[in-house]
């Protein structure tokens, strides 16, 4: 079989939020998670932007939550793309 790794989960969750497939893209980070391969700042900057466009700005938040959890370093996409998904909403003033 393929050995999978973060980069190619990275690409596949990035396709999935291009076609408005936030719930897919999840699945992915899930699975990453099952399989013990690490999720990166790219994994989650791509999951959250795929929350976004999926109009789940509440799911983007946390998923920015949790990656400061796991001490993971924040990018400049990571910001845009949560800052985008609340201000969608007009929840950036909460």
């Amino acid at each position: 079989g393929v050995d999978v790794n973060t980069n190619m989960y990275n690409t596949a969750i990035s396709a999935c939020g291009k076609v408005g497939q936030w719930r897919h893209a999840l699945r992915l980070m899930e699975d990453m998670h099952t399989k013990g391969v690490p999720a990166d700042t790219m994994t989650y900057s791509a999951a959250i932007d795929a929350c976004r466009k999926g109009g789940q700005w509440l799911k983007a938040l946390q998923l920015f939550m949790d990656m400061q959890d796991v001490g993971l370093p924040l990018s400049t996409a990571t910001y845009n793309a949560v800052i985008r998904a609340c201000e969608n909403t007009g929840q950036w003033r909460h």
